[in-house]
């Protein structure tokens, strides 16, 4: 199993939107297309486990190896994508998100250059489960600002929109570690900002204000999350003397949508 994320940007009404492609790919043995009890709830918790008010639509697509005849690989691959297909409609899935049911044929290899043959083969005997999500909206929030400024004052929040972090974690994505890319740069360049980063989480219970991170299995998510980024800006030449880090748990929510809140805001403290 793997899972792919694109992007396509889109702009609308202030908001900034992306097309997100997550994929959930089921293999099978050669010359097979039924589903075994682990494949059928993997591929059936994939699309239940998504956030079910962006789901825009579901797409399958069925493939063979290179063995055999067109004709009947085609078939092959339209038997496949239709199993997966029925398993999702068995458990709920509603038909009409469903979009494309397609048997793409064969994926054709060039034996002469490719490294482990049949193991490439086994991973050409799959379909392909295409989840089309609507990325959450980027917020504007008075008095905030999206990236850093040449002429802030102290007590200015910088509300970074890509550094989001997966439930329970403090590991930055690779979307994140793009946009402190370019936040260093912008401090590198302005050397009299001073500012604390501060780390926040969502989604706890009540009566506990922090989260526990679940590589490290202690309750100091958000700071964690805050160290992940001042460690990372120190990677990229921001002297240590300019930050400190600071976790807030959940006593800072936005008032949006909770993810909003597994996040990391950089505050000026002086200039």
């Amino acid at each position: 199993m793997f899972r792919i994320i694109k992007f396509t940007l889109l702009f609308f009404c202030g908001f900034i939107f992306a097309q997100e492609e997550a994929v959930h790919s089921v293999y099978f043995e050669f010359d097979k297309y039924s589903l075994d009890e682990k494949q059928a709830k993997e591929v059936v918790d994939f699309i239940k486990n998504a956030d079910s008010t962006r789901i825009e639509s579901v797409e399958i697509f069925g493939y063979t190896d290179d063995i055999g005849k067109d004709d009947y690989n085609f078939k092959l691959s339209t038997n496949r994508a239709t199993t997966i297909q029925n398993q999702l409609l068995e458990n709920g899935i509603k038909n009409k998100i469903i979009v494309t049911i397609e048997g793409k044929g064969r994926i054709l290899i060039d034996d002469d250059i490719v490294d482990n043959l049949p193991e490439k083969r086994s991973k050409n005997r799959r379909v392909d489960v295409v989840l089309n999500l609507k990325e959450l909206p980027k917020i504007v929030l008075p008095g905030f600002y999206n990236t850093i400024q040449k002429n802030h004052v102290v007590g200015d929040h910088v509300y970074l929109d890509n550094i989001l972090f997966e439930k329970g974690s403090s590991k930055l994505t690779s979307k994140a570690k793009a946009e402190l890319d370019k936040v260093a740069l912008l401090l590198v360049r302005y050397k009299n900002i001073q500012f604390e980063i501060q780390g926040h989480v969502c989604c706890t219970p009540r009566n506990q204000k922090e989260a526990i991170d679940k590589d490290t299995k202690k309750r100091q998510l958000s700071t964690n999350r805050a160290q992940s980024v001042y460690k990372y800006l120190a990677f990229r030449r921001v002297l240590k003397t300019r930050m400190t880090f600071k976790g807030y748990g959940n006593t800072v929510p936005l008032g949006k949508d909770p993810q909003y809140d597994r996040r990391v805001e950089l505050v000026i403290t002086k200039i």
